[in-house]
């Protein structure tokens, strides 16, 4: 007797080990669901994505489904069968005239097995959680072009604060605009108030003046959208990119649909302990693709629109020298000069006509000439 009980021991804590296993096998796991029929139906509309990142967002996405669907079908099974079976009419026919279907309560290896699946498959989730928001957060992955983006109400500026030799086909291109980041600068320490004992009475934001945009960045190539132009941010194919993210005024978000990843964007990021920056490893087609705010920010944020337009590491290169060669020229110019459409394809252009509302404060995303 005594030694029936040890070999039941041994084969429960053996369906344990074999679970523990099984689960810690399947997180290890990385494969991409087929791109057809059921499987792309699991997606729910949301786009493919143009990003490893997006692609190992969108590969989670739809194993969490795959893994939802496994678990409910065998639960609504379960629930059916019980129910067929153990209604008093099918009880009835069998000549089982008990009160109660028989208990099973004290089953040790029933509530083993109970209690350990939702621990594997919760830990499972979480495994494939944490890998896809590491790889989505992740900022080691050697950025070839460093983009500042600033958000305001209700538009969009992009300038590029680095280009590697690598992409430029020569050396590296070094886009900080000197003369209007000190300016910038100097606004840390403008518009301080005094009250009448000569003192200075500390300002809304951490103690500063909330006229301080000392923390945007300011480059010598920028794409200033406007309320009648969509902004274009032209960026390379196959190339590692960060964006540097920060606000003018109220919180923004800044999200690419195909990228599969929001970013929200905040006004002073460092003081307010915010991380600004994200890194992809490549978009990995060309293209036009639809960029939005996805953060409430005033009266015209469902038209705070831009497009990110992915052009071939040459086209990209051309488009670079063209701008520094001709500092005046409009964006779709450029964008004309490489054969791409030299507007927004993506979505439509803003409505024109804010008579009376709060455009984005010049001081705050335009140069000072």
């Amino acid at each position: 007797m005594e030694q029936r009980k040890v070999h039941s021991l041994a084969r429960r804590l053996g369906l344990v080990g074999s679970l523990g296993l099984a689960g810690l096998l399947l997180t290890g796991c990385d494969v991409a669901p087929p791109e057809n029929g059921f499987f792309h139906a699991l997606r729910m509309g949301w786009p493919t994505g143009v990003t490893p990142e997006a692609k190992q967002m969108g590969n989670f996405w739809v194993w969490v489904w795959v893994a939802a669907w496994i678990i409910g079908i065998i639960m609504w099974v379960l629930l059916f069968y019980v129910v067929a079976r153990y209604s008093s009419k099918a009880r009835s026919k069998r000549g089982d005239n008990n009160e109660f279907p028989r208990q099973t309560g004290y089953n040790v290896p029933l509530e083993l097995v109970l209690t350990t699946l939702p621990v594997l498959i919760v830990m499972g989730l979480f495994f494939f959680n944490v890998q896809s928001q590491e790889q989505a957060t992740a900022l080691d992955k050697d950025p070839k072009v460093r983009v500042d983006v600033t958000a305001y109400q209700w538009n969009w500026k992009f300038g590029y604060s680095e280009v590697d030799g690598s992409v430029m086909g020569g050396s590296k291109y070094i886009g900080e605009d000197k003369v209007a980041q000190a300016k910038a600068d100097e606004s840390r320490d403008q518009a301080k108030q005094v009250n009448p004992e000569g003192e200075t009475i500390p300002g809304p934001i951490h103690g500063k003046s909330k006229e301080n945009y000392s923390y945007l960045r300011f480059d010598q190539i920028e794409t200033l959208g406007s309320t009648e132009e969509v902004p274009v941010l032209v960026l390379p194919t196959n190339t590692a990119i960060q964006f540097d993210l920060a606000s003018a005024d109220v919180s923004h978000a800044f999200w690419v649909p195909e990228f599969l990843f929001k970013r929200d964007v905040y006004a002073h990021p460092e003081a307010n302990h915010s991380e600004r920056r994200f890194q992809i490893s490549e978009i990995n087609r060309e293209g036009a693709f639809v960029g939005r705010c996805a953060e409430m920010c005033g009266t015209y944020h469902s038209m705070m629109n831009f497009e990110i337009r992915a052009v071939s590491p040459e086209k990209f290169r051309d488009y670079m020298k063209f701008r520094i060669d001709n500092p005046q020229a409009k964006n779709s110019e450029a964008l004309k000069s490489i054969g791409e459409e030299p507007y927004a394809t993506s979505t439509a252009p803003f409505v024109s006509d804010r008579t009376g509302t709060r455009e984005a404060d010049s001081n705050a995303v335009q140069r000072n000439s």
